[in-house]
């Protein structure tokens, strides 16, 4: 059973916590132990886990990701997202998560976030339970 998280982004390249959505996808479908596996099936965008705790460290993210991969460069592919393919490709499209006692084992301040690189747009993402 592959169960979907539905998001909106709001700007072009922005990090969403999705965890308590995630979370709440446990907790519905009753799953206690296991493996969480979350897939972004979109070739602009991804997910990553990192701090929740201060904003600072997402927009720290974001800001080196642009310097790295800026959104105009003499790219080949001509659609005008060419920096959005290479940002997807380098933070990666999927996550594996241990669920134990109905809950993420996520340390202390880590937060799952869907990376839009894209936007704004509607995004999904795939939960699968292992």
């Amino acid at each position: 059973m592959i169960k979907h998280i539905n998001l909106k982004s709001k700007t072009r390249i922005e990090l969403i916590d999705i965890t308590e959505m995630v979370q709440e996808v446990i907790k519905e479908a009753g799953v206690i132990k296991g493996i969480c596996c979350l897939y972004v099936p979109h070739t602009t965008a991804g997910i990553t886990i990192n701090e929740g705790a201060d904003p600072s460290v997402q927009r720290d993210i974001i800001n080196a990701l642009n310097r790295l991969i800026p959104h105009e460069m003499n790219y080949s592919h001509r659609e005008g997202n060419a920096d959005a393919h290479i940002k997807s490709t380098l933070v990666g499209t999927s996550a594996n998560l241990i669920i134990d006692e109905g809950k993420l084992l996520l340390g202390t301040w880590q937060s799952i976030f869907f990376c839009e690189f894209d936007g704004p747009r509607h995004r999904r993402v795939a939960i699968k339970f292992i």
